[in-house]
């Protein structure tokens, strides 16, 4: 009797994890510490909300937080009833997005950043140097979630531990998980002193940029081959992570002095390593530079008159 091979078992999506973290110790490190602060700066400020003792700072959080997510939904409706944008068009609004990220990054982050650090030590390069730091953790946290979630580039395919075992629409909803948590972090940092002349600019660039973010996830979806309904409640969904990551970004920079410019510092690191890494090269990979970098220098003009303005 002739013995039939059978298959190896699928492993799980933690075996794949477990195997990654092995190949990759110091990232994993990092990483896991990373999540762990996450774990504790959001159990601190879901404790403060459900005890009724938020802080104005975490209040107005949420309700930057929660305007993210009511653009990216707003932005994500036109997917109902078309499939497709002209593909220069769809470049120029993401360069549009990524300019305002940009400068949001620039003015609303890194400036009022320096400008803490420089009055809590009573030296700028010392406050310049709190900020670099909190940069650095960023761009480590955001290496970090790139490398073990699993997500899906449209240029480049698949990657990250137990792709193969996570459907596309699945990979997607990662990938936009990697967008909007820095975007909802950057939020909850900008208000967690309560001042309005930081957030508010800042919350209205991300609101406004996550309205073409959201229809370019919501047509990525649908020529996916996902239903239009779906489409449009998937990508609306992922801006849910804009409140969370609003909270964390409260909860980040709401303990010691420095942690402020630090948090500041961390948020513009994220961001900009998301602009770098991720939006840019996918308005420069159809053809369309210079349409997507005038996007981009229009989105970047038009955060700095909003930051004037607004600030």
């Amino acid at each position: 009797m002739i013995a039939l091979d059978r298959p190896a078992p699928r492993p799980s999506w933690l075996a794949l994890v477990r195997t990654h973290a092995r190949q990759h110790q110091v990232v994993a490190t990092g990483l896991a510490l990373a999540l762990f602060g996450v774990v504790v700066l959001l159990g601190q400020s879901i404790t403060q909300v459900l005890a009724g003792n938020a802080a104005p700072g975490l209040r107005l959080a949420l309700y930057g937080g929660a305007a993210g997510f009511a653009t990216t939904a707003l932005g994500a409706l036109p997917a109902l009833l078309m499939r497709s944008l002209p593909q220069r068009v769809e470049d120029s609004m993401l360069g549009l997005a990524a300019g305002m990220m940009l400068a949001a990054s620039a003015f609303s982050l890194l400036l009022p950043g320096l400008e803490a650090g420089e009055s809590l030590l009573g030296n700028r390069g010392a406050g310049a140097a709190v900020v670099v730091f909190g940069m650095a953790l960023g761009v480590l946290l955001m290496l970090g979630l790139d490398e073990f979630t699993p997500h899906e580039h449209e240029s480049t395919g698949p990657c990250g531990p137990g792709y193969e075992i996570c459907g596309r629409v699945w990979l997607f909803v990662f990938a936009i998980a990697l967008h909007n948590l820095p975007e909802g972090m950057a939020i909850g940092v900008s208000f967690s002193q309560g001042d309005m002349s930081v957030g508010l600019p800042l919350t209205t660039a991300i609101a406004l940029q996550d309205i073409p973010e959201g229809l370019a996830v919501a047509l990525a979806l649908r020529s996916a081959g996902v239903m239009p309904g779906y489409s449009v409640l998937i990508a609306a969904a992922s801006g849910v992570l804009e409140p969370v990551g609003a909270l964390l970004g409260v909860g980040l920079a709401g303990g010691l002095a420095v942690a402020y410019p630090i948090g500041l510092g961390l948020a513009a690191g994220a961001m900009i390593f998301v602009v770098s890494h991720e939006v840019i090269p996918q308005t420069h990979r159809n053809g369309h530079q210079t349409s997507a970098t005038l996007g981009l220098m229009a989105g970047f003009a038009l955060m700095m008159v909003l930051d004037t303005t607004l600030g």
